[in-house]
């Protein structure tokens, strides 16, 4: 059995050793590593170019679920979805829901959209794919409930190993993830559940691996 590490945080201060971009060699066998695990993956040098690439493969009218995400704002797609109307943004929708008398349709949207885009925390060279999250609102559709998934993610999240993944998520993503917590809702953040996605069915997941650091 695996021996999980310890997902306390250590420490507020982000280490600025998982802040760096992988090298081209890096990035290449990681996407190779991703395309044997059923991972679509496509190598960009600019958020423009993903943000360009993305809005393309939302299809007409379909449902779309964008959890929090700083890799979408920073490429600039939370403000194109801001003026579209070409797809139905589950967002506005649940904005307004109740989230104490109408928590089970929020958990029906949330959990089933027809495209889900965000982001990761931490992809391996060996093409597994880490997410943690404090509620776990953003992995069911990630792990199944989504019809397709679309991944924008800055390559300074490329890590050698799990271990190295978990790290990274402990002592770089969770501390800038609490300080954006405290700023917007008042309260801190918590690695409470991490999805890994060692595979999935080719066609359902692309992963589009930016060579920029963006997001946590």
């Amino acid at each position: 059995m695996m021996t999980l590490p310890s997902l306390k945080p250590t420490t507020l201060i982000p280490n600025q050793k998982f802040n760096h971009l992988a090298s081209d060699e890096e990035v290449d066998r990681t996407a190779r590593s991703l395309e044997v695990n059923g991972f679509h993956t496509v190598i960009l040098d600019t958020g423009e170019q993903a943000r360009d690439f993305v809005w393309k493969l939302i299809p007409p009218d379909a449902e779309v679920y964008d959890p929090p995400s700083q890799t979408l704002q920073q490429i600039g797609l939370l403000a194109r979805f801001e003026s579209q109307t070409s797809f139905r943004r589950l967002r506005l929708r649940l904005l307004d829901l109740d989230r104490k008398t109408q928590s089970r349709e929020i958990r029906r949207l949330i959990s089933s959209p027809d495209v889900v885009i965000g982001s990761v925390h931490a992809i391996t060279q060996q093409g597994e794919v880490m997410l943690a999250s404090a509620s776990g609102s953003q992995l069911v559709s990630a792990a199944f409930g989504a019809g397709t998934v679309v991944w924008v993610v800055g390559t300074q999240k490329i890590v050698p190993t799990l271990d190295e993944g978990f790290r990274r998520i402990r002592e770089y993503s969770y501390p800038l993830e609490d300080e954006r917590a405290k700023n917007i809702y008042g309260q801190p953040s918590a690695i409470n559940k991490i999805l890994i996605l060692n595979g999935e069915h080719p066609g359902r997941i692309t992963i589009v691996l930016v060579k920029q650091n963006l997001g946590f």
